[in-house]
């Protein structure tokens, strides 16, 4: 692709981004959303494979339709109160509508179908920016209008997203639909705890992030798209499949890690809510998900591929990590110990 081009369109997803993070207004947060779902869709499609055309289609059809509820919910709410205020959802109606909106934006169940697609469909780059940057305005719409949401809704939603999240990802081989039923399993943890605790969710969002981008450019660099291929990539980079395995055990949630903190934190909250049960339940679904990491983990480089002779070896890479990847794989193993002044800033 033309790097003119893809100036334009990560430019165009800054901007569409930073207007709806910013916008007080319902029709600006849209034209936000609208914005940074035109300016993947090249990104999506730009290899001319008929898989990434049509995942870009898909991307494309429920994005529009969700659009078309945000729009919808906040000219109802206008209609009966007058208010274009994103923080003034007051109307039953309407935040029925913008719950549904906002779980087909993020791909929370039962509206999840189309997400591992799109993410299958694309590259890895493009994934982690589809798993990670344009979940983030969605987040921050659930974040402001939280108050205004039922709780009920919200937290049926999330445990189901835990369960299939966790359930579905059992039996696949292909990294990107593993992380894209990580990432859904991940979105019920943000969606249970956003009506007690929004500055929680938000935490959890941003370590989230951390970690799946940590695992998303590990991935890249060593060019692993299945199972098959992860288990011949210990030749190639041993030192990034150590620590790949660390990270994918940080993001499963396992102590001292930093994916433990915002699991522990969110119990923990639930629990003071006297919602101890879907704590219980949650807790007990992210078992699923430590499964899938580590068969991922064990692939990466605990095991050798059957018949040796019949996989090609790969040569050792002289070349340096990325920075990007060593920062990142950094923070998403050593977070736990300054949780506290973490919790202070936010």
């Amino acid at each position: 692709m033309n790097p003119q081009a893809k100036l334009i369109f990560a430019l165009s997803l800054t901007l569409g981004t930073t207007l709806t993070i910013s916008s007080t207004h319902w029709i600006m947060a849209w034209t936000g959303l609208e914005i940074n779902t035109l300016a993947i869709l090249p990104l999506i499609s730009k290899s001319h494979h008929p898989r990434a055309i049509e995942a870009a289609t898909k991307y494309f059809l429920v994005q529009a339709a969700a659009s078309a509820l945000v729009l919808f919910s906040s000219m109802t709410n206008a209609w009966h109160t007058g208010q274009w205020d994103i923080t003034q959802l007051s109307h039953p109606t309407s935040c029925l509508i913008l719950t549904v909106a906002l779980a087909m934006k993020l791909g929370l169940v039962p509206f999840h179908f189309w997400f591992p697609e799109v993410l299958q469909g694309s590259s890895l780059i493009v994934g982690l920016l589809l798993s990670t940057l344009m979940k983030f305005p969605p987040i921050t719409l659930l974040y402001l209008t939280s108050p205004s949401l039922k709780p009920s809704i919200l937290m049926t939603m999330a445990i189901l997203s835990a369960a299939l999240g966790g359930w579905m990802g059992l039996n696949q081989t292909q990294t990107r639909k593993i992380l894209a039923f990580s990432s859904i399993s991940h979105l019920g943890w943000m969606a249970i705890i956003i009506a007690y605790s929004p500055k929680l969710a938000l935490l959890n969002f941003y370590l989230y992030t951390l970690m799946t981008a940590a695992v998303f450019l590990s991935l890249n660099s060593i060019k692993a798209l299945k199972l098959s291929t992860l288990m011949t990539t210990w030749t190639k980079t041993p030192s990034l499949n150590a620590i790949l395995l660390l990270t994918l055990l940080s993001l499963a949630g396992l102590p001292p890690l930093t994916g433990f903190l915002p699991k522990w934190l969110i119990i923990q909250e639930l629990t003071k809510q006297e919602v101890a049960l879907a704590a219980t339940i949650i807790a007990l679904l992210s078992l699923l998900g430590l499964f899938f990491y580590l068969r991922l983990a064990y692939c990466a480089t605990i095991t050798l591929p059957p018949h040796t002779t019949n996989h090609m070896k790969q040569w050792y890479n002289t070349k340096p990590t990325n920075t990007m990847v060593a920062v990142l794989t950094t923070m998403s193993l050593m977070l736990l110990p300054i949780s506290p002044i973490i919790l202070a800033v936010v």
